[in-house]
């Protein structure tokens, strides 16, 4: 069974326009004014060239269409209109496009902090930024194409990959304090602060020890993994990372730093809509 969400992309107009409501418009421009503060000094700085880029307006929730013009002229990607929940096919099958989907909702108020589904807030502010950088951008094309060609068993593996780098990812150089370029984290203005701080781990990036780490979508991450720079995600896309996943299903994953839940408390992959008991869903907070 699909999962549901009490959320509903809004569909474009004749002229391709989305149309939001006035207090969808606020919450976007609070979302965005507290997070550009609470990542100031802490989101690494390819993210935050990608955002002056943007521009991305701060009073009313950007068009598709303008955000996709700018990516289109860096590194030839492009926004994609998505409902709120999608198969794990068709995510696959529009990161290897080089489409980034994005549901056209924005969160309640009374999520405003946090909500299971990615919202637009998630989508544009936590991760279109990068896809202006071309080591993120064709690393996020060669994940769906590996999806795509995956099995089932193998996608929960790349899956956690994707969660470790994409969603929850941190950069550190040698000496350096870590920065942020994790989406998953960009969009969060509690997992800004905890990311950071003094209660979580912080571990040198591993492709295979990634794909052995268990993780929960509704808590604050216990343990990141930090690029030296984002090079290293295009170093990922020249090595053979099936022969990664087959190593990792060979040693085992580790054991969890958190208390586990029941089984499904995990589903398949971001913006999936089919659940699979232990992979990632995305966690848009």
């Amino acid at each position: 069974m699909a999962k549901s969400t009490k959320y509903v992309a809004r569909e474009a107009d004749a002229s391709g326009l989305v149309h939001y409501g006035d207090d969808e418009h606020r919450i976007w421009h609070e979302l965005y004014t507290r997070q550009q503060q609470a990542i100031r000094g802490k989101a690494c700085d390819e993210f935050m060239h990608g955002l002056e880029l943007l521009q991305l307006p701060r009073d009313r929730v950007p068009q598709l269409a303008e955000v996709s013009k700018v990516l289109q002229r860096e590194t030839g990607w492009e926004v994609a209109y998505v409902p709120a929940l999608i198969p794990f096919s068709e995510f696959f099958a529009l990161l290897a496009a080089r489409r980034f989907p994005a549901a056209t909702f924005v969160r309640t108020r009374d999520e405003l902090d946090y909500l299971k589904e990615p919202d637009i807030f998630h989508e544009i502010f936590g991760h279109t930024p990068l896809l202006t950088n071309p080591y993120f951008a064709d690393f996020t094309q060669t994940y769906g194409q590996l999806g795509l060609a995956a099995s089932k068993e193998d996608r929960v593996y790349l899956a956690r990959m994707y969660w470790f780098t994409v969603e929850f990812g941190l950069m550190q150089k040698p000496g350096d304090t870590p920065r942020i370029y994790g989406g998953g984290i960009l969009s969060s203005i509690g997992e800004t602060a905890h990311a950071l701080g003094a209660t979580p781990q912080r571990k040198r990036f591993d492709v295979v020890s990634a794909m052995r780490t268990p993780y929960r979508i509704d808590i604050m991450q216990p343990l990141y993994y930090a690029l030296e720079d984002l090079r290293e995600l295009y170093e990922i896309t020249q090595r053979d990372v099936m022969a990664d996943v087959a190593e990792a299903k060979r040693l085992g994953l580790f054991a969890p730093l958190f208390t586990p839940k029941a089984a499904g408390s995990e589903a398949l992959l971001p913006k999936t809509a089919i659940p699979d008991p232990g992979a990632p869903t995305q966690r848009a907070a």
